[in-house]
C-alpha cells in the first residue's frame, strides 16, 4: 500500500475519472473507494456523463475549424497601417469557441443519447455478443429455468470452479427468468437472464477474472446496448441491457452488493 499520508480528497476522485493519477496515488485512491461504496457509485456515475460527454464531443473536436475564423485569415484581413483590431478579432474567436464548447457541454449533460462506444474488455464483448444471441429468444432464452433456481446455481457454480450469483433484482423491478452456461475462450461463463412487467431483458453475465483483486465499474456502449463490468474476489462481472445508464447502473450495483455478501472464499472445492 501506498505510504503517501494526504487523504483522499475531490481533488483526487477528479483526478480518478480523468485518468490523471500517477500509478500509486490511484491504487490507494481504488482501495478507499472500496471502503466507500457510496462514493465509489458516484465516481462511476461520473465516469458514465465523461465517457457520454466524450463520445458527443468526439466528432465536433475532429471537424476542421472553418477557414473564416483561422487566425491566419483573420489576421490577413486586418493587415493595414496602424490595425489595431486582430487582438479584438482573435479574442472573439476565443469567446466563439469557448461558447461553443459551453453549448455543446451542457447540451450532452441534458440527456441527449450518447454516440457509440465500443466495448474493449474481452468478457464485456463476449457478455454482449451473448446478450444479443438470447435476449432474442422467445421459446428458449435460457437453459435452466428460474423455478428450478438452486439447481441453476449449483451446476453453474461447479462449472465455473466459483460461486455463481443469481441475486434478487426485484427492488430494481426485475425478475429472474434462468440461465445457462457458455463457452468463454477455453472456460466456462455462466449468463442469468431476467426480466421486467415491460418484456425489458437484461443479462448478468460471470466467469473466472484475472486476479483476487477488486475494480470498479466500467461503462461500455455497443450500438443501442450498454454494460457496466467490474472484477471482484477473482470473477468478472457484466450487466449488460437495453435500458438507460442510470437503471442498469442500479442493478450492477445492487449484483455487487449481492456478490460482495458471499462467503469471503467463493472458490468452489
Amino acid at each position: 500500500m501506498s505510504g503517501d499520508p494526504r487523504p483522499v480528497g475531490e481533488d483526487d476522485l477528479h483526478g480518478l475519472i480523468d485518468g490523471r493519477l500517477e500509478p500509486e496515488r490511484q491504487a490507494l485512491v481504488e482501495a478507499w473507494l472500496v471502503g466507500n461504496p457510496a462514493r465509489a457509485a458516484e465516481v462511476s456515475t461520473d465516469r458514465v456523463l465523461r465517457e457520454r460527454l466524450r463520445a458527443r464531443l468526439a466528432p465536433i473536436a475532429e471537424e476542421a475549424i472553418p477557414a473564416r475564423l483561422r487566425v491566419a485569415n483573420i489576421r490577413s484581413r486586418h493587415l493595414y497601417p496602424g490595425a489595431r483590431w486582430f487582438p479584438m478579432a482573435a479574442a472573439a474567436v476565443l469567446c466563439l469557441a469557448l461558447g461553443s464548447a459551453g453549448g455543446w457541454v451542457g447540451h450532452a449533460l441534458h440527456g441527449v443519447p450518447a454516440a457509440a462506444a465500443v466495448a474493449e474488455a474481452p468478457a464485456t464483448q463476449d457478455a454482449v455478443a451473448a446478450f444479443r444471441t438470447f435476449v432474442v429468444e422467445a421459446v428458449h432464452p435460457v437453459e435452466v429455468r428460474a423455478d428450478e433456481k438452486p439447481h441453476l446455481v449449483t451446476w453453474l457454480s461447479k462449472r465455473l470452479g466459483h460461486a455463481v450469483a443469481a441475486p434478487d433484482l426485484s427492488a430494481q423491478g426485475f425478475r429472474l427468468m434462468g440461465g445457462r452456461l457458455l463457452p468463454a475462450g477455453t472456460e466456462p461463463a455462466a449468463m442469468l437472464m431476467y426480466d421486467d412487467d415491460r418484456g425489458t431483458r437484461l443479462t448478468l453475465y460471470s466467469r473466472v477474472g484475472d486476479g483476487d483483486g477488486r475494480t470498479l465499474f466500467r461503462f461500455a456502449r455497443e450500438g443501442d446496448i450498454a454494460a457496466f463490468s467490474w472484477v471482484d474476489g477473482g470473477m468478472s462481472y457484466v450487466v449488460t441491457g437495453r435500458t438507460d445508464e442510470a437503471r442498469l447502473l442500479s442493478v450492477a450495483q445492487a449484483v455487487d452488493a449481492h456478490v460482495r455478501d458471499l462467503a469471503p472464499d467463493r472458490r468452489q472445492p
